[in-house]
């Protein structure tokens, strides 16, 4: 591979910050193609007289489709081309978000939306987050943050603009505008990412499935980190399925002001949270090894309460707030999400771990839009959603567990 002859972390100078700004606009987008349906969700069904619980299917097979198809991106990451697994994942997901707007039915919808942009989008990022881990020692948390708002711009200005694009020009224009911007930076993607060598690869040799498997899966705090992962997910998925539908029937907004507040005051929250998380774990980590984790269980614990008052708000401003108080804890979790992992994890396994983790949370949250929009026909959507911060309360203690049991024994002594 090219850049093999030397550290490609000792060579990088300004390139990863720029790595960042790189990866920062594909997740951009990456996020932005997930969240349009969501948004422009009343005008499909209306359209193409599809029920709710079909609409929750949509959802749902896509988020099975992404925690399927994850493993193998994380495989893919340590071993190929990290550079061209991101390029190719950005055209598969950008070219399925444009196909979705041709879909005539829930048949088109499955095909476009849930298996080819759910598909596409699995490879993005194992190895990305591989990427930024192996140029980012010391910086780790705070670039894998940086990275993370991506998550949050990316959701809150997509619902704000296809909500005004999907009544204004249509549903199917929103897709249209998203992928083809995904087909355009996949040009300067390829052009801006240099292709550099998984950490600790000194051989061309393969390392036997088996093995990573048993690497990753022997740790315990891993495995913690997985499950309080799949809660954190299955939350995840559910309000950003359903409250913008949530918002609109219950308090009378528009499509496009139920899009926007639906994530804008979460993500703008969850926006601090995440950088502070980054920055005061970075500045710790060195003297307390276990601060990664507390973040972690902090963001869960802390912001199941919250949860559960946005699906009892009886005014607009209250559900806001709520949804704040949510995304700031959101983003404390979020901080910490990947960094905590490759606390226990070998450098050469990142992108594997990171698969494996994505998968195991992606196929529980797969759940999550199909339980919600069946619950949202027999005891109401504002039920479904309170439920919601019993899966942050699970999460938070798993991790505490780990902290408690494994962690100590499981924690790797590594500066990449």
């Amino acid at each position: 591979m090219h850049g093999s002859g030397n550290s490609p972390v000792a060579e990088a100078g300004g390139y990863k910050w720029r790595l960042v700004g790189l990866l920062w606009v594909a997740f951009f987008l990456h996020q932005g193609d997930r969240q349009i349906f969501n948004a422009v969700m009343p005008l499909i069904r209306t359209d193409l007289g599809l029920t709710d619980v079909q609409l929750g299917l949509v959802g749902t097979i896509f988020t099975a489709v992404y925690g399927i198809c994850v493993p193998l991106a994380g495989f893919a990451g340590d071993f190929l081309p990290r550079k061209w697994i991101i390029v190719a994942s950005l055209l598969v997901f950008s070219a399925g978000t444009l196909c979705t707007g041709l879909g005539g039915g829930l048949a088109g919808l499955i095909v476009f939306r849930s298996i080819t942009t759910g598909g596409g989008e699995a490879f993005y990022y194992p190895a990305a987050t591989s990427l930024l881990g192996q140029f980012h020692g010391r910086s780790r948390a705070t670039a894998l943050a940086i990275h993370q708002t991506a998550v949050y711009l990316g959701i809150t200005l997509s619902g704000l603009a296809a909500g005004w694009i999907g009544q204004t020009y249509g549903w199917r224009a929103a897709f249209y505008t998203f992928g083809f911007a995904g087909i355009a930076w996949v040009f300067v993607a390829a052009s801006g990412l240099r292709n550099t060598p998984p950490a600790g690869a000194v051989s061309a040799e393969r390392i036997p499935l088996g093995h990573v498997l048993r690497c990753i899966a022997g740790k315990p705090s891993a495995l913690a980190l997985w499950a309080a992962f799949g809660a954190m997910v299955y939350v995840n998925v559910g309000h950003m399925t359903w409250m913008p539908t949530y918002l609109r029937e219950k308090f009378g907004l528009s499509l496009a002001n139920a899009g926007f507040s639906s994530m804008a005051y979460h993500y703008a929250a969850a926006f601090v949270g995440v950088m502070v998380g980054g920055r005061l774990t970075d500045r710790l980590a060195a003297r307390r090894r276990t601060i990664r984790f507390e973040a972690n269980a902090l963001g869960l614990l802390a912001g199941a309460p919250f949860i559960l008052w946005t699906a009892r708000a009886d005014q607009p401003w209250t559900c806001y707030l709520a949804l704040a108080g949510y995304g700031l804890f959101r983003g404390i979790y979020d901080s910490n999400l990947f960094a905590s992992l490759f606390d226990v994890v070998e450098p050469r396994f990142r992108a594997s771990a990171t698969g494996l983790m994505l998968s195991f949370a992606f196929v529980v949250g797969a759940l999550s839009p199909l339980v919600l929009g069946w619950m949202k026909t027999r005891v109401g959507l504002e039920t479904g959603l309170a439920s919601l911060s019993a899966f942050y309360v699970a999460g938070g203690l798993c991790i505490v567990t780990a902290l408690g049991l494994w962690f100590r024994k499981d924690y790797v002594e590594t500066q990449a």
